[in-house]
């Protein structure tokens, strides 16, 4: 399967923060959803697939081309959404179509002015008076009507309410049915992740802690509830990691079947990603 965006041993250091030996394959045809909690290192490594800052260390592919030697034609290629839309606030939609048909070569004006009716954006109203869920719309709607092969979004669903939601997600799906196309979303929202990610790649502390199909997480692992005395008899290596509540411990595993068979436990949870997410942050091994 051929990658759209590959990242090896990429590495980045600030006084405070480093992303270290961070790899990522994306296969064309596929979604990859970032996961991780404030400052753990995703929008630095959006960043730095956008060439936006200096890596210090690491090699970045996109499209089988060098991101800094080819950049001018790869971003040709990019649809990007990030919390800053670098376009002034005191544009209007027809401002912005003027500004980016000078900007790509693929601009499709008419798509373009598609996505805004059907976002139902007022045309001439500048994007300062836009709700946080409208100037979200408007950036996808930028991002997309230069008819990109990967979209790069950094909490694409921030601000939209539950139904804009679910129209944003199924417009990713449909721009995957390209099978050269591809995206790498970033969000806080995991639920949006279990219904369009392929692929989870959970960052926490500036290194990738796994690499995973969604089906893998949702259907392999597992939380087991427990008492003390049933923790007791667990082999610490069948525990990724487990928390103590007032109550009980909560223990993730990840292999359901196996661990059914070897402790004759039946009832494990099926976890959401967000639970996955917070037992590895907040756990003990």
């Amino acid at each position: 399967m051929e990658n759209i965006l590959e990242i090896k041993n990429l590495c980045k250091k600030y006084n405070d923060f480093e992303l270290k030996n961070i790899n990522i394959h994306l296969p064309k045809g596929m979604i990859m959803g970032l996961i991780g909690e404030n400052g753990a290192g995703k929008t630095t490594t959006i960043r730095a697939i956008l060439n936006l800052i200096q890596i210090h260390q690491g090699e970045i592919k996109i499209l089988g081309l060098d991101y800094q030697e080819q950049e001018c034609e790869i971003k040709e290629d990019i649809g990007i959404v990030l919390d800053d839309s670098f376009l002034s606030e005191y544009l209007n939609p027809m401002d912005i179509n003027k500004i980016m048909k000078n900007i790509y070569k693929r601009w499709d004006e008419k798509l373009y002015f598609k996505y805004i009716e059907d976002f139902k954006l007022p045309k001439n109203k500048i994007t300062k008076e836009y709700s946080s869920g409208m100037k979200m719309k408007l950036k996808i709607a930028v991002a997309l009507s230069h008819r990109p092969k990967l979209l790069i979004l950094d909490e694409p669903t921030s601000g939209l309410d539950p139904v804009a939601r679910n129209e944003i997600l199924d417009l990713f799906q449909d721009f995957i049915q390209e099978e050269d196309h591809a995206i790498l979303v970033s969000s806080h929202i995991t639920s949006d992740l279990e219904y369009i990610a392929d692929y989870i790649t959970f960052i926490h502390q500036g290194e990738i802690v796994f690499t995973k199909t969604r089906d893998e997480l949702l259907e392999n692992f597992g939380i087991v509830k427990c008492t003390k005395e049933e923790f007791e008899k667990i082999e610490r290596k069948d525990v990724i990691k487990y928390k103590k509540n007032r109550y009980e411990y909560e223990v993730l595993i990840e292999n359901k079947q196996e661990f059914k068979r070897k402790y004759k436990i039946q009832i494990i949870d099926k976890p959401t990603i967000e639970e996955i997410m917070l037992i590895y942050i907040k756990g003990e091994k």
